[in-house]
């Protein structure tokens, strides 16, 4: 659906006052929101991304005082390099941008499709860092006559590193408004019956085509530092919940399934077990076939395509184990798109007949 729809001036009852502001349709917006993206693999677009992620007092929760000096003193000079040959490996050449933004763009354009039938809904995507901006994003949608936005951060699991500062940046935007739409935002979905069917469907469709059946298969999510757990975040609990259902879902024996944590930065202790370290142990444990899904993540990207694809896979089988595969993320798949959907329509009840 258009993001930019012509406005509808005939819901005034008679000639507008001059300089009165043009009067909107009433439509409602839907915007997906995803993590973010560099712009580029070179060292400004790098620095540029790194500094807004690392930068938000979410992600980093240490007194500014103590980080800044570590972030423009060390971590804006050496890691944007690192980072860059990282995104390097997993670039989408054919588009010149990272997958995560190819498959955000491509879930939205399908949500508008399946939703055609419900012409009031306007459908449109964005980054909480980089571009598209929230707030580049909320205005198109304001502007095409939205007096009604469901914003949806697309993290099943709720963290406030991830969920909370979605909220916290479109929010922050809203103070700039004079008139502010009737907001929404989407809860954690961990346990929503359609996501954990799609995440058991995707996964026994990729092990039914592999040549080995897997030991083990590792249900991989992004951590978080102890401290924020210990603080009230419900993330870990999420993820458990997430993994005890699949694993139901899928029937498997015990053991079989397992849950770790990836992507710690930093010199604090993360969730455990680590992932790195998990698939290590397995290997030199004598397990030899493996796979290895990212339930947490709603589009592959650096963390699932370079992190675990390549560098678990690497470790893995460096340490004594034969095959190894990962599982994709639901993407914009069928059941990818079945998730966002029933999501959508389940949180516009009353907006939408």
């Amino acid at each position: 659906m258009n993001a930019h729809a012509p406005l509808d001036a005939n819901r005034a009852t008679g000639p507008l006052p001059v300089g009165h502001p043009r009067v909107l349709a009433r439509k409602v917006g839907v915007l997906l929101v995803n993590l973010g993206t560099p712009d580029g693999t070179t060292y400004r677009p790098m620095r540029r991304y790194l500094k807004e992620f690392l930068s938000d007092k979410r992600v980093i929760e240490w007194p500014r005082a103590a980080w800044y000096p570590i972030l423009y003193g060390i971590v804006l000079n050496t890691r944007p390099t690192k980072s860059g040959k990282a995104y390097a490996s997993i670039w989408n050449k054919e588009r010149n941008e990272s997958p995560l933004r190819t498959f955000t763009r491509a879930q939205g354009e399908k949500l508008g499709i399946r939703l055609a039938g419900e012409p009031e809904i306007v459908v449109d995507w964005a980054m909480r860092y980089g571009k598209p901006s929230i707030a580049e994003r909320t205005d198109a949608l304001i502007e095409a006559g939205c007096d009604r936005i469901l914003v949806y951060p697309l993290y099943p699991q709720y963290a406030a590193s991830t969920t909370a500062t979605v909220n916290d940046a479109f929010f922050r935007h809203m103070l700039t408004k004079r008139w502010m739409p009737a907001v929404r935002t989407v809860p954690a979905y961990h346990d929503d019956p359609t996501y954990i069917d799609a995440l058991a469907r995707s996964i026994e469709t990729h092990l039914a085509g592999l040549d080995y059946e897997p030991e083990r298969v590792i249900a991989s999510y992004h951590g978080i530092p102890q401290s924020y757990f210990r603080k009230g975040d419900p993330y870990h609990c999420h993820c458990q919940k997430t993994s005890r259902l699949l694993e139901q879902r899928l029937g498997w024996e015990k053991g079989r399934f397992m849950t770790t944590f990836q992507s710690r930065f930093g010199p604090e202790e993360w969730l455990q077990p680590y992932t790195d370290k998990t698939v290590e142990a397995l290997a030199k444990e004598g397990v030899k076939r493996i796979a290895v899904l990212n339930p947490g993540f709603v589009s592959d990207c650096l963390e699932t395509l370079e992190e675990i694809a390549e560098e678990a896979g690497e470790i893995f089988l460096h340490n004594g184990g034969e095959k190894f595969s990962h599982i994709p993320c639901l993407n914009d798949s069928e059941e990818g798109m079945d998730v966002i959907e029933t999501v959508v329509r389940r949180e516009l009840k009353g907006w939408v007949s």
